[in-house]
């Protein structure tokens, strides 16, 4: 028998150990998309004591080096599209979405920033294929909300909803724990008072969880109640508590939540947002979290693609 260089063995086995999670995917998991966010990697690079955003050209590369498809960018403005979506695009790697904070439960402030959020998403649509933008209304700090912020916030989503309509675009409501505070009632305000054409949701499944004080029961009857109008889910995992450094088994049920959304019909972008906290084990790198993490995310999430 002809021996087998040593290096070309090498090669072959890790190539081969690079597949085997890929081994036995259903022609769903094949076509699956799987996105993560920009704050993940900030996140992770930072426990690194490294600067994510200080290399973009070379941090993208990390990101499609983890297995992803796309980046969901966090962009304040057009001119942080036109500095981030070409190396995007050099990189091999979409952006269905991209995230962004707002303040619109003040009229005066909301005028403003309606524009400023329709701008983003105007140029980026001209430069690549985004279908999503992620908002999350600014909470106040130490307070909560008045009725009347709250119905002016309400008005004022469903009109920026009705404007990223006109470009091709879904509005999806995005949440941090505050919303949850008095049990849910921001969250649920926003739920109840936006028209549901306009203002979609992307799904945090862990900030309904903490916010509620890791009542995971929390997490199953938004579901049940909002997921027909969930247009992306947000993922992260934890363990008793504590943010885990992988998106795998944990506090929250993931498989009823993929159930539950499959009766519903809906096939949502699914975006990574695993991130370390103190507690967090240390054991690997954003990269190896990252392609760990959506071998998870097919094996929970295929079925909601399939036929």
């Amino acid at each position: 028998m002809r021996a087998i260089p040593r290096r070309r063995f090498l090669q072959g086995a890790a190539a081969t150990a690079l597949a085997a999670p890929l081994a036995g995917r259903s022609a769903a998991a094949a076509k699956l998309h799987v996105a993560c966010n920009q704050f993940c990697w900030i996140n992770m690079y930072r426990r690194e004591n490294k600067d994510f955003n200080a290399d973009l050209d070379g941090g993208f590369a990390e990101v499609k080096r983890s297995g992803m498809d796309g980046l969901e960018a966090m962009l304040g403005d057009p001119a942080a599209a036109e500095r981030i979506v070409p190396l995007l695009k050099k990189h091999g790697l979409a952006m269905r979405s991209f995230y962004t904070s707002a303040t619109l439960h003040d009229a005066a402030a909301a005028e403003t920033e309606v524009e400023r959020v329709v701008a983003t998403a105007a140029k980026a649509k001209e430069m690549i294929d985004v279908r999503i933008v992620v908002v999350d209304p600014a909470p106040l700090r130490g307070e909560a909300k008045s009725d009347a912020q709250l119905a002016t916030q309400a008005e004022e989503m469903t009109r920026l909803g009705g404007r990223l309509a006109e470009l091709g675009i879904a509005l999806a409501y995005h949440f941090h724990a505050p919303a949850w505070q008095n049990d849910g009632r921001e969250f649920h305000h926003v739920m109840t008072r936006t028209d549901p054409k306009l203002v979609k949701l992307c799904l945090d499944t862990h900030w309904v969880y903490r916010g509620s004080g890791n009542n995971v029961e929390r997490v199953y009857e938004v579901v049940e109640r909002y997921g027909d109008r969930v247009a992306e889910l947000h993922l992260r995992q934890s363990r008793d508590g504590v943010w885990t450094e992988y998106f795998g088994d944990g506090d929250i049920d993931h498989a009823k939540v993929a159930a539950g959304l499959k009766t519903k019909g809906v096939e949502p972008l699914l975006v990574l947002e695993q991130a370390v906290e103190n507690g967090t084990p240390h054991t690997m790198d954003a990269v190896e979290s990252h392609r760990r993490s959506r071998v998870y995310v097919e094996k929970l999430f295929a079925v909601l693609f399939e036929a």
